[in-house]
């Protein structure tokens, strides 16, 4: 602000000095046209005209002889003139004797003029009282001072409104912070309703909150599914070892009870081994491992593997392919857990003289593979929790299986740069993997 007004004043006072530099010069040039014209008598003349108090004039002339006895003009005497550059004199300009009587003066002046010698030593002096100017450039101080002082006092008031705004905002997210940090986990930024940045700050913290309640939600879930699946099979462990114990020592006995303890170990074993894959792959560590894989020759073999069990099961297996190959960038043993993770899925629910079906397609830049059954299906609104670790219809939990095929398949996908979705098969599910294509792959839809 202050370097505007500054530019102001200065444009002010520019404009100022050239119009009354272009004033004087007009007016010496129509001075020398008369004097060209009608001689020295003529200038005396209109000197004495334009010199004439009732016009009320600032300029200012004076005409001299040789020894500076003024001939014309309203000035009474030569004044003491200070040579300033560009050719232009500045004197001061007072009423004891420099200004003409007819003329109203109240104190001191600075006038601004210009002299030139004419023939025979007679001398002339053309210039312009300044007062006029002067008084302009204070109303212009003046006024600037005082848009200066209201911006200032505006922008002081309008500073403290500000910052009492912004650190009762900021002090609401604190409060909140306190609260949550005192285990209150419900409670939520306020709002404003303004859409400003603030607003969009605390819907951002609310989110992130409602991410973290869900996520420690999720974590708890996981923590109880976790003592629930594991501490049926380490009781029975021990209730079966305990028994072979107090039983009569037998070697067929404690044989059988040792095959079933390390079965219900494997089981153990495979519950963590599925934890830590869905680990690894949420970790992305062995994205720079994948390598060209086609989809095709993948989903073939997968279907000569599961088809001897689904003719056991009395179910139809079909699968659909491309004609040509079509390429993705995986890691074949990762995708083959998740994928039959979703096969056996599939082959478990699908009731008997049922079909399971796998297809390969491709759609834009994505290559797809369905995994479709004629089973119960999974209701709408479970769709995406049955993605969850441990999570599982069967509130019981007394059906085979650990809860963990589904995160591990996503999280497979997920690695690869791929997204999976339930879809409903009416009847059944369709479980569809679709994962990026290679650059100039060539496949074709099926």
């Amino acid at each position: 602000m202050l370097a505007m007004l500054a530019l102001i004043y200065w444009q002010t006072v520019v404009y100022s000095t050239r119009q009354t530099d272009e004033t004087i010069d007009a007016e010496i040039t129509g001075l020398a046209e008369q004097y060209r014209e009608r001689g020295l008598a003529g200038l005396v003349a209109v000197i004495n005209e334009r010199s004439n108090p009732e016009r009320g004039s600032s300029m200012l002339y004076l005409l001299t002889d040789s020894r500076q006895r003024p001939l014309a003009g309203n000035l009474s005497r030569w004044p003491d003139l200070e040579v300033e550059k560009d050719g232009w004199m500045r004197f001061h300009l007072s009423d004891s004797g420099q200004r003409g009587s007819g003329q109203r003066s109240s104190g001191p002046h600075i006038a601004q003029a210009t002299t030139f010698v004419l023939a025979g030593g007679v001398q002339l002096l053309v210039g312009r009282d300044l007062a006029e100017n002067v008084t302009f450039r204070n109303r212009i101080i003046v006024a600037l001072a005082s848009s200066g002082g209201l911006t200032l006092l505006l922008g002081l008031v309008g500073g403290i409104v500000l910052s009492r705004r912004a650190l009762a905002r900021i002090d609401a997210i604190n409060r909140t912070g306190d609260l949550i940090r005192a285990g209150e986990f419900s409670h939520r930024i306020p709002l404003n309703g303004t859409g400003d940045e603030f607003d969009r700050l605390a819907q951002n913290l609310n989110a992130m909150l409602d991410q973290i309640e869900r996520l420690m939600a999720g974590m708890r879930q996981v923590t109880d599914n976790i003592a629930h699946d594991l501490r049926s099979p380490l009781g029975r462990l021990r209730s079966r070892i305990e028994m072979a114990l107090i039983e009569e020592p037998s070697t067929d006995r404690y044989r059988e009870v040792l095959q079933q303890t390390i079965a219900e170990a494997d089981q153990l074993l495979a519950t963590f081994t599925a934890l830590l894959d869905i680990a690894e792959a949420e970790a992305g560590n062995p994205r720079a491992q994948l390598a060209p894989l086609d989809l095709t020759a993948f989903a073939r073999d997968l279907a000569d593997l599961y088809e001897p069990v689904a003719e056991e099961k009395g179910l139809r297996f079909t699968i659909e392919t491309t004609p040509r190959p079509v390429e993705v960038r995986g890691d074949r043993h990762m995708l083959s857990r998740a994928i039959a993770n979703l096969v056996e899925n599939a082959l478990k629910y699908t009731p008997s003289s049922g079909a399971v079906a796998v297809q390969v397609q491709v759609a834009g830049t994505m290559a797809r593979l369905t995994v479709s059954d004629n089973g119960p299906g999974i209701p709408a609104a479970e769709r995406e929790r049955v993605f969850d670790r441990f999570y599982r219809l069967e509130a019981s939990r007394t059906t085979e299986g650990n809860g963990l095929g589904l995160s591990l398949a996503r999280a497979v996908i997920r690695l690869h740069g791929g997204s999976i979705a339930l879809e409903d098969n009416a009847p059944g599910l369709s479980a569809v993997v679709s994962l990026p294509l290679m650059v100039g792959n060539n496949g074709e839809g099926a």
